[in-house]
C-alpha cells in the first residue's frame, strides 16, 4: 500500500476505502461529508480520568529495529514538543453519548449504515456478511456503529466506561471540536504514551508482563480462534483498567486504537522538523497508535509506544477510539 499505509496494518483496523466499501458487495454510495460541529459555549467536557497537563520538551521518538519496517517506524530520532494537556482515558461510550445527543451528531458508521465488527463477536447464527481480502475475522456487519457495537441487537449495557468504538477520524474531530479540545499529533500522542520513560517499548518498561503481570489489554491465547482472556478482558475494558503510566495516563497500549491528527507517511518524518513536528499537508490515510483488544504476537506486535499503522479517515471498527488533548 506504499507510504499511505501497510498491508500488514489492514488486518489491525480494516479500511472502509474511499468508495465507501473495502469489502466485495459492501457499502454503496459514499455520503456527503458534513460539517464540523460547532463547540457550543456550555460544552464542558470532563474526561473520565481527567486532564494531565504535560511540560513537553525533548524525548526519543520511534524505534530504530521495529518489527515492521514498512510502518516508518525507525529511525529513533529526538523530538520536541510543546506543553499540553491530555485526556488520562480515552473517550468513553458515556462522554460520547453526551457529544451525541447535545449536537445530534450522526458517526460515519451510522450514515454508511454499517461498520466492521470482528467475527468472534457475532453470534454462529449470524448470517453471512462480506469480510476485507485476506482477513476474514473482520465482518461487515449492517446497523453496526457506536451505539450498536456488534450490530443490531446488541448495546451498551454494561459498557458506559468503555471506550468508544466504531468512530472514524471524521468524528474524532467532530467530538473534539465539541469539547474545546483536538487530536493529538504522533509526537504528542508518543511523548504522552510513553509516560516519560525513554527507549522502552511499553509505558511501563521493557518487559510485556513484568514479574508476570498482565499491563494492558490486548489478545491472549491463539488469533483469531481462541481468546482465553486471561488478561480478564475479552472485548474492550473500562477506559481506567491497568495502571496509569508515569504521567497518569490509562491504556495508551492495547484496548483500542487512537487516532491521531497526522496525516500517515513511511517516510516524510526523516526530513520533517523535529521541532514539534507533524505528518505531511495531505495524504490518504490518518495515523493510529496503540494497538488494541485484538492485537497478538502471531500477527501484530502493534502494542508498543513507537508502532503506528494508517487508515482512511472515514474508516470505523469495534476496535478504533480516540482521546482528546488541549494546547496549553
Amino acid at each position: 500500500m506504499g507510504d499511505g499505509g501497510t498491508e500488514r496494518g489492514a488486518c489491525c483496523a480494516p479500511a472502509r476505502g474511499s468508495e465507501g466499501a473495502a469489502v466485495p458487495g459492501g457499502g454503496g454510495a459514499v455520503p456527503e461529508p458534513l460539517d464540523a460541529v460547532a463547540a457550543p459555549e456550555s460544552a464542558a467536557y470532563e474526561p473520565r480520568g481527567g486532564w494531565r497537563k504535560l511540560p513537553g520538551g525533548a524525548f526519543l521518538m520511534g524505534y530504530d529495529d521495529g518489527p515492521y519496517p514498512a510502518d516508518g517506524e525507525g529511525p529513533a530520532r529526538e523530538v520536541t514538543v510543546d506543553g499540553f494537556a491530555v485526556a488520562a482515558t480515552a473517550v468513553t461510550n458515556e462522554e460520547f453519548a453526551a457529544f451525541a445527543d447535545a449536537t445530534s451528531y450522526v458517526t460515519d458508521a451510522e450514515r454508511f449504515g454499517w461498520s466492521f465488527v470482528f467475527a468472534g463477536f457475532l453470534p454462529k447464527n449470524f448470517p453471512a456478511t462480506a469480510s476485507p481480502p485476506q482477513t476474514p475475522w473482520w465482518r461487515q456487519v449492517h446497523q453496526a456503529d457506536w451505539r450498536h457495537p456488534e450490530g443490531p441487537g446488541s448495546g451498551l449495557r454494561g459498557r458506559w466506561d468503555h471506550p468508544v468504538v466504531h468512530v472514524s477520524h471524521t468524528d474524532a474531530l467532530a467530538f473534539c471540536d465539541w469539547a474545546g479540545g483536538r487530536l493529538p499529533t504522533e509526537a504528542e500522542w508518543e511523548y504522552a504514551a510513553r509516560g516519560g520513560l525513554e527507549g522502552e517499548p511499553y509505558p511501563w518498561g521493557a518487559e510485556r508482563e513484568p514479574e508476570g503481570a498482565y499491563r494492558m489489554n490486548i489478545w491472549r491465547g491463539s488469533f483469531p480462534d481462541r481468546n482465553t482472556a486471561a488478561d480478564g478482558h475479552r472485548g474492550t475494558c473500562p477506559v481506567d483498567a491497568f495502571e496509569p503510566n508515569g504521567h497518569g495516563l490509562y491504556n495508551t497500549t492495547g484496548n483500542v486504537w487512537e487516532w491521531c491528527a497526522d496525516w500517515f507517511h513511511t517516510r516524510h518524518h526523516r526530513k520533517a522538523s523535529r521541532d514539534n513536528p507533524r505528518g505531511p499537508r495531505v495524504g490518504q490515510t490518518r495515523v493510529l497508535k496503540g494497538g488494541s483488544h485484538m492485537c497478538h504476537e502471531s500477527y501484530c506486535l502493534r502494542y508498543r509506544t513507537s508502532a503506528r499503522m494508517g487508515n482512511t479517515p472515514d474508516s470505523s471498527s469495534g476496535n478504533t477510539g480516540f482521546r482528546a488533548i488541549r494546547s496549553l
